[in-house]
């Protein structure tokens, strides 16, 4: 019962009382049913126990409200019987079928195939029931991907017991039999970013929301390690620092969101006095989780009768997720400035001196996502010399340390103790004037210390300070290295957990990026390549059913997009907010395959199935990357800056690795035609600029359509 509010066989439902039924689904809800529901939940067994009388002494069985584990998500109402997976989604009163409720029937199916074990390998008939609806689905449509999904059905009360009828004559179903065990089956599902934020927000942990049965997924085991340091340095009184490290989509973020909620709520209260933030310096990342997480605790509250402003919400949200600019600049606002002999200090004039906090900020604990890609010294004091550029008017002109040193003194400007959690992701700089881990570290063996060193024993690799880490701590007498502060599995790809080391390896030209690629197929994870992009913009609506999200990507540096009828989409974390979070009926949104985002605008979040439009700014060539950037006008000039080079590979490898269930690949042909005098109509999109990253990509055996 713990699955479910309501569950009996063909035969007991049928003869059992209708009240008692409903009383049943009452006695097991958590919460006040709300007259509306107490109404469909009636007509909802009174029309079954009609429905099902010709199955009535069949091994049957039929469930109510069926939870989906660990994704806040219920079934109306799920029917085994002769093998077959029928999911009802009822809509008791309605006359019409709309694409929305269509779309839900379809995910519930989709999540009992993907993620629950007992139903891989079973036929799913999802079934929209609007019970006034005059009308009845004729044609039956097995699922193009062969996964055994009946596309979704829509029927009225009326018609309902003939198309269950017609549905077991469709798939041949005349074994009698249900599925043993079914109810209890163990779930895997890999929910989104958004989706899992929801669900943190809620009090699970992240393995309870991802599928701790995949290979060795350790994220429960790597924030357990985290607040075992966090209590360690407050019982000490000390300062420590953790460096977590995890391959793309293994969950960082995820991780740091868990340690922030379980740090800042305790047993469902604010707790400041312990409490954690969350930085980040992905604006799009911070404003898109902040108003997802906003919409469903305003609904929820809405949900429970209770009144709640979004704009309250928001508030509420933002106690734990915050853009690191805003953060560090209110560290600013207190030193003195100009900054004298090169030496940062508080300025007693402009802030007060607290008890056990000093003069750092109310939070212990200070989670910074992409520690990677915090400012180098130039970056921040040339930033910091104009005034800034995102609110901050202050000027500072002779700044004298990188953001990280910076951020590591803020917090060491506490009297008691103070935890610092740095998220790595390895090759994931992508703009000009992102530090890496050096800088950390060099912060470290420098000015600080006194300050205790977690680290993943992953932060060796090249990846990561182009592989000087150990050499840049074997001074530091207090360093811990540890295999917990590493996410060795993808979580995003849950049908390909070989698809990061395939990228890596199509990036660097390693010899094994074939059989990677064969493997990452093998496990039902396609990556296509084409070059047409009408032909990846059909695959990619072909591909996605329910509420799946597609969308177009392309490099910050891409310039030669426009001919393909793709714009960017742009600046400014509202649009990033709109294109992430609106559904298929809004055209802001990324399914509508018009406007593509960049490594800036999807760098931390995912979508199920992806485009990555692939320009002329990185060529292959001769074996090697060549990289160039357009000049606006005309003309595509070589980038020999080897760090603009670095960053323009990352681009890739970040666009490369957002998709959850599978990407195309478009690498245009280009402008091969010539003017009446002779000359390239297009001289900016010579098929030279294409050919040979196509060719590379093609002997990799990726499939072309």
């Amino acid at each position: 019962m713990a699955r479910c509010l309501f569950n009996a066989s063909f035969a007991d439902f049928i003869s059992a009382d209708s009240l008692a039924v409903l009383g049943s689904l009452h006695a097991n809800f958590h919460g006040e049913a709300l007259t509306t529901t107490d109404d469909a939940w009636r007509g909802e067994i009174e029309l079954l126990q009609q429905v099902l009388l010709p199955w009535k002494d069949e091994k049957s069985q039929i469930i109510f409200e069926y939870d989906i584990p660990r994704l806040g998500k219920r079934i109306d109402v799920v029917l085994l019987l002769r093998g077959i997976i029928f999911c009802l989604e009822f809509k008791v009163g309605q006359k019409d079928a709309l694409q929305a409720d269509v779309e839900q029937v379809m995910d519930y199916a989709l999540d009992l195939k993907n993620f629950h074990r007992f139903s891989h390998d079973r036929i799913i008939a999802p079934i929209l029931i609007p019970t006034k609806y005059g009308d009845v689905t004729t044609e039956f449509k097995a699922s193009v991907y062969h996964d055994q999904i009946i596309n979704p059905l829509i029927s009225g009360e009326e018609n309902l017991q003939s198309l269950i009828a017609k549905i077991i004559e469709y798939t041949n179903a005349e074994t009698p039999g249900t599925i043993d065990d079914w109810i209890i089956s163990p779930y895997t599902p890999t929910p989104t970013i958004i989706e899992a934020a929801r669900t943190l927000y809620e009090n699970h942990s992240v393995e309870e929301i991802t599928r701790h049965e995949a290979d060795n997924v350790s994220t429960d085991t790597t924030i357990n390690y985290i607040l075992k340091v966090i209590q360690d340095a407050k019982g000490k009184q000390q300062k420590s620092i953790c460096f977590v490290t995890g391959v793309p989509g293994a969950g960082k973020t995820l991780v740091g969101l868990d340690v922030a909620i379980k740090q800042t709520y305790k047993e469902g209260e604010l707790d400041k006095e312990n409490g954690a933030v969350y930085l980040s310096g992905n604006g799009p990342l911070v404003a898109v989780l902040t108003e997802a997480l906003a919409k469903d605790n305003q609904k929820k509250c809405s949900e429970k009768g209770e009144r709640k402003n979004l704009s309250d919400s928001r508030r509420e949200v933002s106690e734990f997720i915050q853009i690191i600019h805003r953060y560090r600049d209110n560290m600013l606002a207190k030193i003195k400035n100009p900054v004298e002999n090169g030496i940062v200090e508080i300025d007693p004039q402009k802030a007060v001196n607290l008890e056990s906090t000093g003069y750092g900020e109310v939070e212990h604990v200070a989670i910074f996502d992409e520690a990677q890609r915090s400012w180098t010294h130039k970056r921040i004091a040339d930033y910091l010399k104009r005034g800034g550029t995102y609110g901050n008017k202050l000027k500072v002109p002779n700044f004298p340390m990188s953001e990280a040193e910076f951020l590591i003194w803020s917090l060491d400007q506490r009297k008691d103790w103070a935890v610092i959690i740095c998220l790595v992701g390895g090759g994931q700089e992508i703009n000009t004037g992102e530090a890496g881990i050096k800088e950390w570290i060099k912060a470290l063996n420098t000015s600080f210390k006194h300050w205790n060193v977690f680290i993943s024993d992953k932060l060796i690799e090249p990846e990561y300070a182009e592989g000087h880490v150990n050499e840049m701590l074997e001074e530091n007498d207090k360093v811990t290295f540890s295999d917990h502060l590493h996410l060795a599995v993808s979580l995003r790809s849950f049908r390909a957990e070989t698809l990061s080391s395939f990228i890596h390896s199509l990036l660097s030209f390693n010899a094994d990026a074939s059989s990677l690629y064969q493997d990452v197929s093998a496990r039902n994870y396609p990556i296509v390549l084409t070059r047409d992009m009408e032909k990846a913009r059909k695959w990619l609506r072909s591909q996605a059913r329910g509420t799946q999200q597609t969308g177009v990507l392309v490099s910050k540096v891409a310039a030669r997009f426009k001919p393909l009828a793709v714009n960017v989409l742009a600046q400014g974390d509202e649009n990033a907010v709109h294109w992430f979070l609106e559904d298929k009926t809004d055209i802001r949104s990324s399914n509508y395959l018009e406007e593509a985002a960049t490594e800036i605008q999807v760098q931390g979040l995912e979508l199920d199935f992806a485009c990555v439009l692939w320009d002329a700014d990185m060529r292959c060539e001769n074996g090697a990357w060549s990289f160039h950037k357009f000049n606006g006008k005309n003309k595509w000039n070589p980038e020999k800056n080897p760090e603009s080079q670095k960053y323009m590979l990352n681009a890739y490898r970040v666009l490369l690795t957002r998709a959850r269930q599978g990407i195309v690949i478009c690498v245009p042909s280009g402008n091969n035609r010539l003017t009446p005098e002779g000359f390239p109509e297009d001289p900016t999109r010579l098929p030279e600029f294409y050919d040979g990253t196509y060719e590379y990509l093609r002997s990799l055996g990726i499939k072309e359509i």
